[in-house]
């Protein structure tokens, strides 16, 4: 019975603090602070026992791989729900809502938004996050998000000491046409 009492409490807070319209954008950012710590610290635990070559790197090394960690694990999440928001969601479909598209937003899109970590696009990503308006050509824009895992993924090889490899050569060429 008490387990259900705090459980009840839990999805309260979330929905009547956490996703509340008024601070879904300060949520978000806190919440992708957390998750970017979380990424960090289980990228160390994880490469230290599955890389062979992590302990060898130097402390800069090893911050700049952790680093890269949570640049793939950003632009993944972004370029999924960046896709999701403009292919697949209903918010911008002509079907569902009346109204332009520029206009449109939902609590999901605004967190969405505010999990970014880039410091020059603040006020490209504030605007929307904040007005609700114009989201979808941000959400256009961020799917290029999407190159950025190939990117982090060429510099893990050659720092691993693969650049010689076969890997490193498909990766390349998988860089080479997403790019395009």
């Amino acid at each position: 019975m008490e387990i259900k009492s705090y459980q009840n409490q839990a999805e309260l807070l979330v929905k009547e603090y956490l996703l509340a319209d008024s601070v879904i954008p300060y949520t978000s950012v806190i919440c992708g602070i957390c998750a970017c710590k979380m990424v960090y610290d289980l990228t160390q635990l994880f490469s230290n026992v599955y890389i062979k070559s992590y302990p060898g790197l130097s402390k800069l090394q090893r911050t700049e791989w952790s680093n890269r960690s949570i640049s793939t694990f950003h632009a993944i999440f972004i370029a999924i729900m960046s896709l999701y928001f403009v292919f697949w969601s209903n918010l911008y479909s002509d079907h569902e809502y009346a109204g332009p598209i520029t206009f449109r937003s939902s609590a999901l899109s605004t967190f969405t938004l505010g999990v970014l970590h880039h410091l020059l696009s603040v006020a490209g990503i504030a605007n929307p996050m904040l007005t609700g308006e114009g989201q979808v050509y941000t959400f256009m824009v961020l799917i290029s998000e999407s190159t950025t895992p190939g990117i982090n993924l060429r510099w893990y090889l050659d720092t691993a000491g693969m650049k010689r490899s076969r890997a490193y050569l498909i990766n390349g060429v998988v860089m080479f046409v997403a790019w395009l």
